[in-house]
């Protein structure tokens, strides 16, 4: 495939539709989906919107355009914004240090030394922080002292989770690394602790209430309209099990998955991973950011949400990236291998989700699947990529 760096504006939306429903349909047959609702804008304008497959399999209950879907790490693009909502209103500054504000929260550094962790590190990723499903075994410092990643079934607190990651020494010195990590669920306590309120109400005031994203938070109130979610399996995905541990990378020791975690309303709320919401909701998000009308967000702190924030680092295993406050932004298409504008947004979530805003070409791209992980990290989502973009002809 040769990247290309443009969208031919001339493709009619019926013909970009006409691919992209190829590939969603060839997943299904393949039997690497169960369901997904994916959505494109182009300019604005809603070009593709569809539902396909099963929302249920066993039950017979088919994806439709508002199912609920736990979001898992698509939860962090929101959390973040709520952030910068309040960087907007002036309540926090970006290299501001955390500790004004959670001064319980004092992780140390590998030699026991302090460390000052700003809220540009928490939104980097760059805080010296991981997560507990990358340790090789439940030996590992996170799992030994009880870290939550935030979808098992723990009955902790926020707070308490919070004590527990502060217990383990950093992996980096603050601004020295990049590493995915539980950065999120400290910036959520960050918010909530500035905020004045529970983080969920404080999610609902800064960004779902204003942008009209009324099925989009921590708890889901209808189990009709949530998606049921699978893993991929041979010869076809299976239904995810309560406390199932389901591994994306060779090596990790994976997630206690807890799927009923989104009904429990004693669960405390994970800034990282503990959202649910509709592929409709996500996209209004998504577009309000591309569009930065400056009627919400500053424009200038919508083009720090997307600069590359660690110019001297390396995302593991994705050449051509970097990352910006709250997702990764494309340094180099041709090392990507990508048909993306650079400067593109990208990110996903474990339940089976991706997503990329191409703010060149206008376009914003959300693809809910009930599927992991191929819906964040398989075939589909090149596939997917690829006939956006119309790699396939272009190539010809």
């Amino acid at each position: 495939m040769t990247p290309l760096s443009f969208l031919n504006p001339d493709v009619p939306p019926a013909y970009l539709s006409v691919r992209i429903r190829a590939v969603i349909q060839q997943a299904l047959d393949e039997r690497h989906l169960v369901g997904a609702v994916v959505l494109v804008a182009r300019d604005g304008e809603l070009i593709h919107q569809q539902a396909a497959g099963w929302a249920d399999r066993e039950h017979a209950h088919p994806m439709a355009l508002d199912t609920i879907f736990r979001l898992a790490s698509v939860s962090k693009p929101i959390v973040s914004v709520a952030a910068l909502a309040l960087v907007a209103q002036k309540r926090l500054a970006l290299d501001d240090d955390i500790a004004r504000w959670l001064p319980e929260f004092q992780p140390r550094q590998g030699d026991g030394s302090p460390a000052r962790i700003t809220v540009r590190h928490l939104l980097s990723h760059t805080a010296g922080l991981g997560y507990r499903f990358f340790e090789a075994d439940a030996q590992g410092p996170y799992a030994q002292a009880g870290v939550s990643d935030g979808m098992d079934a723990s009955g902790i607190t926020l707070d308490e989770n919070l004590r527990r990651i502060a217990s383990v020494p950093l992996l980096y010195p603050p601004g020295a690394g990049w590493g995915y990590s539980l950065a999120t669920d400290v910036l959520g306590a960050l918010i909530a602790r500035v905020h004045g309120t529970p983080l969920d109400e404080a999610i609902r005031q800064l960004v779902t209430g204003p942008l009209g994203m009324t099925d989009t938070g921590f708890i889901a109130h209808d189990p009709r309209r949530v998606a049921t979610a699978y893993v991929n399996d041979v010869p076809e995905p299976h239904r995810l099990a309560e406390h199932e541990t389901v591994s994306a990378f060779e090596g990790a020791v994976g997630i206690p998955y807890s799927p009923a975690r989104i009904f429990n309303a004693a669960a405390f709320p994970s800034g990282g991973a503990g959202m649910a919401g509709t592929a409709a909701d996500f996209l209004r998000l998504l577009e309000s950011l591309r569009q930065a009308a400056g009627m919400w967000l500053p424009d200038e702190l919508i083009e720090e949400m997307g600069r590359d924030q660690i110019p001297d680092l390396e995302l593991p295993n994705a050449p051509g990236f970097g990352f910006g406050l709250g997702w990764s932004v494309l340094r180099d298409p041709q090392r990507a291998a990508s048909p993306e504008s650079p400067g593109t947004w990208r990110w996903g979530g474990a339940y089976g989700h991706a997503w990329f805003v191409d703010r060149t070409q206008g376009l914003s791209v959300v693809a809910f699947t009930n599927t992991l992980y191929e819906g964040m990290s398989g075939r589909f989502v090149t596939d997917l990529r690829d006939a956006v973009y119309g790699v396939q002809e272009a190539a010809r």
